[in-house]
């Protein structure tokens, strides 16, 4: 009998050690640094694919096939992994056009569509590229300071969940294009806005994982104490399911969108240290959910509006959120690895 149960124990470990998809019995080499940078390795070309087909077939910008994409190649190339520069170049210079189209708009405080989350993510764009401020900025930081002004935070009128359905994420979009292509001339008024934004951001109450991810992000921007950021930090942390990762909202599941943009915010916002726990098991969960494409696939919960294309990334009517996720979770595992130099 003694024999019998150890045997059976033996089966058990071996069997959760070899299961790729095992989170909570994985050996070290499931997260092993190696592993990871073969994992972001793997992404990366495909996520400049979906950037590419996007740029041929459509002249606007994107937040999904643009901006995120451009966050997950600019670190990846800061932290030595090989990208197609070229093609990076080619998308700044997408956003920064699609912009320069719309700057009498901005200047008159119409801005273009998709309102703050449009500009907020294009000039986060500008900025992984290394853009300069220019005319251009400066009228869409008008328009950021003058849209909605009366109101005590940005809302976005669109409810396409998760990427721009959350009043948190716009405003933290607003915030951070204001303070870095805000010019010397606009400051008075950055600070009188960002003051304005502050009581909303301490008392308003998060809903689900990306109102707790961007909330987290937005408190240094209004100067939130220690004590407010390390309980939003912990929040998000305690959503942690027992997978391993994070699900967008309460009853759902786990996804590379919701874990990739936890894990962002975590590594970058709070910095928590990657080796904490909670990282750890987000970054194996990550690892172990990439699709063989190098892909990471989310099933939409927005409701389509605009014409249908193929960008060439793959999953068809879930291709957009699916680039997003996969964005989010490379950019997630290229900052949990150590920095050399």
């Amino acid at each position: 009998m003694r024999r019998f149960s150890l045997g059976l124990l033996v089966l058990v470990i071996l069997a959760t050690r070899f299961d790729r998809r095992s989170y909570l019995w994985a050996g070290e080499s499931e997260t092993s640094p190696d592993l990871i940078k073969a994992t972001i390795s793997k992404s990366i070309p495909l996520l400049e694919k979906g950037t590419i087909g996007s740029a041929d077939q459509r002249e606007c910008f994107t937040c999904h096939n643009q901006a995120i994409p451009a966050l997950a190649l600019a670190e990846a190339l800061r932290r030595g992994f090989a990208i197609d520069e070229d093609n990076f170049e080619r998308q700044i210079r997408h956003t920064a056009a699609h912009l320069e189209r719309g700057r009498e708009n901005y200047l008159a405080g119409l801005g273009q569509g998709g309102k703050v989350i449009t500009a907020g993510y294009a000039l986060w764009t500008l900025e992984a590229g290394g853009r300069k401020r220019d005319d251009t900025t400066a009228a869409v930081v008008k328009f950021l300071l003058e849209y909605q002004n009366e109101a005590n935070h940005w809302t976005h009128r669109g409810n396409r969940q998760p990427s721009s359905g959350s009043d948190f994420t716009t405003t933290y979009l607003a915030l951070r294009g204001l303070v870095t292509y805000g010019t010397e001339q606009q400051k008075p008024e950055i600070n009188a806005r960002t003051k304005q934004v502050r009581e909303w951001l301490l008392s308003e109450t998060p809903q689900d994982t990306e109102d707790r991810v961007f909330r987290l992000w937005a408190l240094p921007y209004v100067d939130a104490d220690e004590d407010t950021v390390k309980k939003a930090t912990s929040e998000l942390i305690n959503s942690q399911l027992d997978d391993g990762g994070w699900a967008q909202a309460a009853g759902m599941d786990s996804d590379a969108y919701a874990t990739g943009t936890v894990l962002v915010a975590l590594l970058r916002g709070a910095d928590v240290s990657a080796e904490h726990a909670a990282v750890r098991r987000g970054v194996q969960y990550l690892v172990s959910s990439q699709l063989d494409s190098g892909s990471w696939h989310v099933v939409t919960r927005a409701e389509p509006f605009q014409t249908y294309f193929e960008s060439g990334f793959p999953h068809g009517k879930d291709q957009f959120i699916s680039i997003a996720a996969s964005s989010w979770a490379t950019l997630a595992l290229v900052n949990s690895l150590p920095e050399t130099p």
